[in-house]
């Protein structure tokens, strides 16, 4: 996708220990392959998961007080460092913000959030009056998309 803003992987939730490891939230399946973030400002060292979750060392992180001054810090990599998708799979960074439409095209909103609560994801749709409501990724709901557009059938809609 041309021009497309980086996406996050993680974000840094504090320091561990003493010598500048962090922890991490990760929000990718795992962070294997990824050593520069940030437009090359982190360079991952090692990363283990520990009891607490991810613990990551970066290069540029000498210390704890290094380590506590990323608190809240985005892990981020280019969108064309993403593996390819395959036929009919999304990464959920494509379709935050898309428009939303009936198969009519009369607009229903924007998608806002995605889900997955075990049995699929879920899209979350506000209105232009705030009000959200959700659909199931499913084709009888989200009959077509596209990297532009989705179309929810109005049968699902609050």
């Amino acid at each position: 996708m041309k021009n497309a803003p980086p996406v996050t992987l993680a974000a840094v939730i504090g320091a561990h220990g003493v010598a500048g490891e962090v922890r991490l939230k990760v929000f990718a399946g795992n962070l294997d392959g990824y050593r520069s973030f940030n437009d090359g400002a982190l360079t991952l060292t090692s990363l283990r998961h520990g009891s607490n979750g991810a613990i990551a060392r970066f290069a540029q992180v000498p210390d704890r007080t290094a380590a506590e001054a990323l608190r809240g810090t985005a892990l981020t990599v280019p969108r064309s460092a993403l593996p390819p998708l395959g036929e009919g799979e999304y990464y959920h960074t494509d379709l935050i913000g898309l428009p939303v439409v009936t198969p009519d095209g009369d607009p229903l909103g924007q998608v806002v959030a995605i889900d997955n609560f075990g049995a699929g994801d879920v899209i979350e749709i506000e209105r232009p009056t705030g009000k959200r409501f959700m659909v199931p990724m499913r084709s009888e709901a989200v009959p077509d998309w596209s990297f532009e557009r989705m179309v929810v059938d109005p049968a699902f809609v609050e």
